[in-house]
């Protein structure tokens, strides 16, 4: 027979537990995130931030629920991105990080063992094929997820939430669809699809969207009003033209005025 004190413990395992409170990166977000660009030096500077890297490191993603473990591994990687980019004191481009003779060595930024999550760490690049993409299937993480490059969709100026989590996905997905025409426009009489290169170039991603430009299409198709735009796009008779990515970090610049201003 089980004593009270084991079978209280075994209950804790088969139970989900609450959700972790975001609520400090989530205002950190808030105070340092406008547009997508990034105050790194405020992070840097933050106790806060601090302490919410301290607070993954201590919580078990296998004790939540599905909404909750994604939305937790989402703001880590978002987190520990930060994170990477003041470790390094990077201010140019992610890319420059852990390179072997001015190369990107195997995924080097991605691979360094940073991001502590569960008392264990991994690497971002772990994150997101193993840990994201192999568990959850879900294409649209791939709106939230933020390499710290101005390519990427933008950083969210809120965390994510097991509670609010399908929302914001599909939010994210609609801001980065509609709302950013050098990374993704649809030109109905030419019949072109100009995409980023997350939809069909970038490692094996296309999978996730249904593994052809048709499926592409119709994913992308979605998040488009009706109208000629999501027609051509439900068709598949169209050309996918992969737009410029754009590896520069996303940081906030401070403004300088004009001089005589």
């Amino acid at each position: 027979m089980l004593t009270a004190a084991l079978f209280a413990a075994a209950l804790s395992l088969a139970t989900p537990q609450p959700a972790p409170s975001h609520a400090p990166f989530d205002a950190l977000l808030k105070a340092h995130v406008r547009g997508g660009l990034v105050d790194y030096d405020a992070f840097k500077r933050a106790p806060e931030f601090k302490a919410y890297l301290a607070s993954l490191a201590k919580t078990d993603p296998a004790s939540l629920n599905k909404a909750d473990a994604l939305a937790l591994w989402i703001n880590a990687y978002n987190a520990y991105t930060i994170q990477l980019i003041n470790v390094h004191d990077e201010r140019v481009s992610i890319r420059n990080i852990n390179k072997s003779f001015g190369v990107v060595k195997a995924y080097g930024p991605w691979k360094e063992k940073l991001a502590v999550v569960g008392g264990r760490a991994y690497g971002l690049d772990e994150i997101e094929q193993e840990i994201i993409r192999k568990r959850f299937a879900e294409p649209r993480i791939h709106f939230a997820l933020v390499c710290a490059a101005m390519g990427c969709p933008p950083l969210r100026s809120e965390a994510y939430a097991g509670a609010t989590l399908d929302a914001q996905l599909d939010d994210q997905a609609r801001q980065f669809l509609l709302h950013s025409p050098t990374k993704n426009r649809v030109d109905v009489p030419a019949r072109v699809a100009y995409l980023s290169p997350i939809f069909v170039e970038f490692r094996d991603y296309i999978k996730d969207f249904g593994g052809s430009q048709a499926t592409v299409g119709r994913f992308v198709a979605r998040y488009f009003p009706a109208g000629a735009e999501r027609e051509l796009l439900n068709s598949g008779r169209f050309t996918v033209r992969v737009t410029d990515y754009d590896w520069s970090l996303n940081i906030m610049r401070a403004y300088t005025s004009p001089r005589g201003s």
